[in-house]
């Protein structure tokens, strides 16, 4: 459902959000610690940088952090700004009988995704780090 690129984004913002305290961390040891290829890591990074998401110091003592709170950015923020959602606004085939209203395939096809935006939508970083009685992302503790 969602590309490989938004599971490494929301793992490299999530960690970033645990160590926001630390400040700027490097793309070698977010790389590591979310098992996500350095050189693919570096193209995620850039683009969650350029979508204001993630501020990026080059030098000594640079690297990357977040630019907001984990509890003011959400899932979609972050989605979005890797791999967008499309959402269904016109017949994918083009026919003219579809061209006023979407067939009920396409129609229920466009509700799922609208009701999966709102969750993301509604879904701080925060809320996706924490739960009662589950284990952390990025964390293998028993």
């Amino acid at each position: 459902m969602f590309s490989q690129t938004v599971e490494y984004a929301l793992r490299a913002v999530v960690y970033l959000a645990q160590h926001h305290e630390q400040g700027a961390v490097g793309n070698r040891t977010i790389a590591e610690a979310t098992q996500v290829p350095t050189s693919y890591l570096s193209k995620v990074l850039h683009d969650l940088a350029e979508a204001e998401i993630l501020v990026s110091r080059r030098g000594v003592g640079g690297g990357f952090q977040l630019r907001r709170s984990p509890d003011d950015l959400s899932v979609l923020d972050v989605v979005n700004a890797v791999d967008p959602m499309q959402r269904i606004t016109g017949c994918p085939l083009s026919l003219a009988s579809h061209c006023e209203q979407l067939c009920p395939m396409h129609a229920r096809l466009d509700a799922a995704l609208e009701t999966m935006e709102k969750t993301l939508s509604e879904s701080s970083i925060r809320d996706v780090m924490f739960a009662p009685n589950a284990p952390q992302p990025l964390i293998d503790k028993p």
